[in-house]
């Protein structure tokens, strides 16, 4: 079993920054494919980005492309989540999820594990 808790939310004003990060226990990091998610409000939640763990190569919503930086840092069994130039709408709750899949679904169907989530809140 897999726990993953997100960290580094918060407020923050419109063009500003936030560094999300999401540690893994529980199972071979190094072997889980991992993605962004979030959810605004009222609205349903999306995939914003992920990282495979065969290829490592970085995928993008074209929503957070050119301003959203994913990582990951297996010896610290860690992914994270640079967030530039921060806009209103990227205001929502980010989660972090993990696939055993070596592509990276957009769908949230397709991951197996699921963090509680952070909040993230840009003002305008």
């Amino acid at each position: 079993q897999v726990q993953l808790v997100e960290s580094g939310g918060g407020l923050v004003q419109t063009g500003g920054s936030l560094r999300l990060s999401c540690a893994a226990s529980g199972g071979t990091f190094s072997t889980l494919t991992m993605g962004w998610f979030r959810q605004p409000p009222g609205k349903e939640r999306e995939f914003a980005a992920g990282i495979s763990w065969i290829t490592q190569r970085i995928y993008y919503a074209d929503s957070v492309k050119g301003r959203f930086t994913a990582s990951r840092d297996n010896a610290k069994n860690t992914v994270y989540l640079q967030m530039n130039s921060l806009k209103p709408e990227d205001t929502a709750v980010y989660y972090c999820a993990a696939a055993l899949s070596g592509l990276v679904p957009s769908s949230g169907q397709d991951y197996k594990y699921w963090g509680q989530g952070t909040q993230v809140t840009v003002s305008s």
